[in-house]
């Protein structure tokens, strides 16, 4: 629920709600697509809000973009080509781009609009990677340009709001888009998606399933998660990839990688903090384990 007063509310489970005190609402409508909200907290800074649901913040939206981007990204051996999904604030435009393998990005985020509104609002967030001449922008329908498109990539990543019923996103984690994505890989490469929350209260919700999803396609799978203060939980995230690289980094090498590989220090993410990215709590390994749910066209999940 958007500001009410000077609060803004937001439901995180069916009768759990998180409020915090709105200290100037920056801009508020309606697009095409969705309802857009951005606000200013003293605890968070400026947010986005989508249909309702934070989507990032300036307290810790390094967090999660960090998260998403840099292990699929080091995973790789030299990531050239990279495709984002979704991502309109630019924060995963910004962290791809710290690679200093990288010559080619093509991102595609369905709202014009809030690319335009993220860049007038929150300019933080993207840093002036929009104006890298590296980057293609493109503003439609993901699935529809991958089906279409005949490139491909080292590296899908999909920053994409949340499945929710109705919403424009919820058949962008079904098996058959993921067969579509995972089509378009380079030999090596890798994909990986946001995979909602991850903590013992909701981990069922669309994590497990994802996850198995993704498995059903006989592919590597490697879901991590990792604490988003603003989403008051942990959060998953999920890579597949059919190469038999190695995976298991020690921390060293880890920060190795990242001195050699990126331009700039990630604040957040280094060597220790993969590690526990990876080392699941036993509830997600089970919850995993006992997953059957293949999401699909016909059959999708849907977050509240």
């Amino acid at each position: 629920m958007v500001s009410s007063g000077k609060w803004f509310s937001e439901l995180i489970t069916p009768d759990m709600l998180l409020r915090y005190r709105v200290k100037q609402t920056l801009y508020s409508g309606k697009t095409d697509y969705q309802q857009i909200d951005i606000l200013e907290t003293d605890t968070l800074g400026k947010s986005l809000i989508l249909d309702g649901k934070t989507q990032s913040t300036e307290v810790d939206e390094h967090i999660y973009h960090e998260t998403l981007v840099h292990p699929p990204m080091l995973l790789h051996t030299n990531p050239k080509s990279v495709f984002i999904g979704g991502g309109g604030e630019g924060a995963t435009l910004r962290e791809v781009l710290l690679h200093n393998s990288v010559e080619r990005v093509v991102m595609v985020d369905l709202d014009p609009q809030v690319v335009q509104l993220c860049r007038e609002y929150l300019p933080a967030h993207s840093s002036g990677a929009f104006d890298d001449p590296r980057l293609e922008l493109w503003h439609q329908d993901a699935r529809g340009y991958l089906v279409d498109c005949q490139e491909s990539f080292d590296v899908i990543v999909l920053d994409l709001v949340d499945p929710l019923e109705g919403g424009t996103a919820y058949t962008l984690y079904t098996r058959e888009f993921y067969e579509i994505a995972c089509a378009k890989l380079n030999p090596g490469g890798l994909l990986v998606t946001q995979s909602g929350p991850a903590s013992l209260l909701n981990f069922t919700e669309c994590f497990t399933p994802i996850v198995n999803t993704l498995s059903s396609l006989s592919w590597r799978v490697l879901p991590y998660s990792v604490y988003v203060p603003s989403f008051v939980t942990l959060w998953g995230f999920t890579i597949a990839f059919s190469g038999s690289g190695p995976l298991n980094y020690a921390p060293s090498e880890m920060d190795q990688l990242i001195n050699q590989r990126l331009i700039a220090q990630p604040r957040f993410y280094d060597g220790i903090t993969h590690q526990g990215m990876f080392s699941l709590p036993s509830f997600l390994r089970k919850g995993i384990d006992r997953e059957q749910r293949v999401i699909t066209d016909g059959e999708p999940v849907f977050m509240i």
